[in-house]
């Protein structure tokens, strides 16, 4: 009989060890929603704005690339201070791999993983399918669509915007978006909003397809082919070849830009096969 995903993981390292990287990307999503909310709420300001656009203690700009883009598609033109954090933040996400934004950031995650965790518990299994391209077609859409409209028609329906301002302005209407998220997730097609239609991610997806910091398969010669990994990761094709290509020449890196970063392979794993990493050259020892 199989067991439950984790399991093993959690018999031999602990449930903490287990679910650290989990711990971790939840304190970080809800860490970010309240320092927004420590304002409107409290009257602390450490961060003005929204994940859109945002100012850090009255001096650091932040400004979303994808935001940016549609503005510049629009015919608006952005003020400096717009530009540089657009330039800060896409840097920023460059150097910790692009797509951590959506695993580490973004709060629409949480409404997808709780839909994928919801999925695995009932053994839903749908045979409805979409091409992970489908999220490159979308953000070409969102940026060629301001071009003709001379809006930013995209930000209407935008689920991590709406999210954002829902949480701190009240929700409204904008629940029976998330709603669908989740329902679209549980009942149609796994992962379905993350990882196959929304463009910011796929936009963070080219941001990050170089980047430094990377999650590796070091240790591929003891995996046990559980296969959890695979069913807990939201992109999992991209653990095929640096799990089982060594034949083929593949390494253990898994260089693929879908990779979110997420670190749930990392604790699943009874054997400890992976380990973030970086790409970076390194000093000979002496």
């Amino acid at each position: 009989m199989k067991h439950p995903v984790g399991q093993e993981a959690i018999a031999s390292k602990g449930w903490l060890s287990a679910h650290k990287y989990l711990l971790l990307r939840r304190f970080s999503q809800l860490t970010i929603l309240s320092l927004f909310m420590l304002g409107p709420l409290f009257g602390v300001w450490v961060i003005k704005g929204n994940l859109s656009a945002s100012v850090l203690l009255d001096t650091v700009p932040m400004t979303d690339p994808f935001v940016l883009l549609q503005a510049f598609a629009a015919g608006h033109i952005p003020e400096t201070t717009a530009i540089i954090g657009a330039l800060i933040i896409t840097t920023g996400y460059f150097l910790v791999g692009g797509r951590v934004f959506c695993s580490w950031v973004c709060p629409v995650n949480m409404i997808s993983d709780a839909a994928h965790w919801l999925r695995r518990k009932l053994k839903i299994r749908t045979s409805t399918k979409l091409s992970r391209k489908t999220r490159f077609w979308v953000l070409a859409m969102a940026l060629i669509l301001p071009i003709f409209l001379g809006t930013m028609a995209w930000e209407l329906i935008n689920p991590v915007s709406i999210f954002h301002r829902g949480v701190i302005f009240g929700m409204g209407m904008a629940w029976i978006i998330l709603v669908g998220i989740f329902l679209f997730d549980l009942l149609l097609v796994e992962q379905g909003w993350c990882g196959h239609i929304c463009p910011q991610g796929a936009l963070y997806n080219l941001i990050g397809r170089f980047s430094p910091i990377k999650i590796s398969a070091t240790k591929r010669d003891n995996c046990d082919k559980c296969m959890d990994c695979f069913a807990i990761c939201p992109e999992p094709e991209i653990l095929k070849m640096p799990l089982f290509g060594e034949s083929k020449g593949f390494g253990p890196l898994i260089k693929a830009a879908d990779c979110t970063n997420c670190g749930r392979c990392i604790d699943v794993c009874s054997q400890d096969v992976f380990k973030i990493t970086t790409i970076l050259p390194r000093k000979a020892e002496v």
